[in-house]
Formats: structure tokens, sequence, C-alpha cells
């Protein structure tokens, strides 16, 4: 058997994080449902994009349904709030709270140490250097299209 290919290293990576969270306890999945439903919202609204349920549910690559229940429960948190749009009062649009943008905050600190942990034999040439190759990734991925049905 062949050794996995960069992508299939790259998705692996991101399935095995995506399931951890800072408290690393009791409650982990349901937090980080929460955080990646808020950090959805904060990124759509950084590009300028409004986080409407569809939108959300596009950002994070799941159904309308399940991104509607995950704004409704991060809602309820008092992460997020939804409100008619300002461009279209007949759609809804999500944003962040106060309290959200201290749950993106306290999450963001986890991420940078947990990079410094894995990083931490690394030169600050090479964190750079995979911090731009994956934000040139990040942003080659807003770009590109993947057809329904396909894909991880």
């Amino acid at each position: 058997m062949s050794a996995p290919g960069p992508g299939q290293v790259l998705f692996a990576f991101v399935r095995h994080w995506s399931r951890r969270s800072p408290d690393g306890g009791a409650g982990t999945a349901e937090r980080g449902r929460l955080v990646l439903v808020t950090e959805a919202v904060h990124s759509l609204a950084e590009r300028g994009a409004t986080a409407t349920v569809n939108a959300v549910a596009h950002e994070i690559g799941i159904d309308q349904s399940g991104a509607s229940r995950l704004i409704k429960c991060a809602a309820e948190e008092g992460y997020l709030v939804m409100a008619p749009s300002r461009a279209d009062g007949r759609r809804r649009e999500a944003s962040l709270t106060a309290a959200g943008r201290s749950l993106l905050t306290q999450a963001h600190r986890w991420q940078e140490q947990v990079f410094a942990q894995l990083t931490a034999d690394w030169s600050a040439e090479r964190r750079r250097y995979f911090q731009r190759a994956m934000t040139e990734l990040i942003d080659r991925s807003h770009t590109l299209e993947t057809p329904h049905g396909h894909g991880a």
C-alpha cells in the first residue's frame, strides 16, 4: 500500500482537529459545533458576505437544515443573533454577539497554542512559510466550487 497523498494527509489533519476543543472533555463535540458555526459567520463577515442560513450551510459544507439547527443552537447559547438582512429585509442574517466574539477569541488562542506545540522544533521561517502556504490554499478554496455530490 502506498503512502497517502498530500490531499489525504490534509483532510486527515482537518478531521482530527475538527473533533478537538480547548476543554477536551465532555461537551467537546457540542462546543466544536458552536465554534464551527460561529467561525463560519465570522469568516463570511470578514469577506463582506451576508451570513444567511444558506451562506453558512455552504461555508460549513452541510445542508440548509443542519446549518439552521447549528445557528439556532448558537443563538440560544448567546453566541449569534439572527436579524433581518440590511440588504433584503425578507431574509435573515446571523451576526456575532459579544459572547460569540469571546468564544472565537478563546478558540483562536487555543488554536495558536496547539500550532506552537505542534511546530515547537520548527524555525520561525518554516512557520511563516507554512502559514503563507495554508493561506494560499484557503484563499484558493474560496474561488473553487465543488459540485454537489463530490469531494470529501
